[in-house]
């Protein structure tokens, strides 16, 4: 199954995956290599934390390969959406009870932030969006009970 990652999204898992194999791969065999030279094995916990580290910095590796092995990269750039809302694409919405505007970019799981205004393609938001055009009206499932949204614009940035 073809996992949606923004382009962006993906040099993010890249670089964590860089980092994992350089740096943090080396620093856990280092710390079992310490712990080790400490002695009995069976009772030294830096030993025990430093298998446990090792065994996270593994499995996310491993993860973080299969995402990648996995994943469909689209650059928002290069899409020719006619104007639709599509994944990577960037909305500009308007609440229509409260006149706030704000702007969603729509992406994969694993790059979702609110803080960033990046919702998962998989959000009530997104699935409410995905097909629609500039100044549609969408009803959104909040859980403050639902919402509309006129969509201003939609942009491939």
């Amino acid at each position: 199954m073809n996992t949606p990652l923004t382009k962006h999204g993906a040099e993010l898992l890249k670089e964590e995956l860089h980092q994992l194999k350089t740096k943090e791969r080396r620093n856990v065999i280092d710390a079992i290599a310490e712990a080790r030279s400490h002695g009995d094995l069976s009772e030294n916990a830096e030993y025990d934390a430093a298998k446990e580290r090792q065994a996270f910095v593994e499995g996310r590796i491993a993860e973080l390969e299969s995402k990648l092995s996995t994943s469909q990269v689209i650059d928002p750039t290069t899409l020719d959406a006619e104007g639709r809302v599509v994944f990577a694409s960037t909305v500009d919405l308007e609440d229509l009870e409260s006149a706030q505007k704000v702007t969603y970019q729509i992406v994969g799981m694993d790059e979702a932030d609110l803080k960033q205004n990046k919702v998962s393609v998989t959000s009530p938001i997104a699935r409410a969006l995905i097909g629609k055009y500039a100044g549609d009206v969408v009803e959104v499932q909040a859980p403050s009970g639902p919402r509309e949204y006129e969509i201003l614009e939609v942009r491939y940035v």
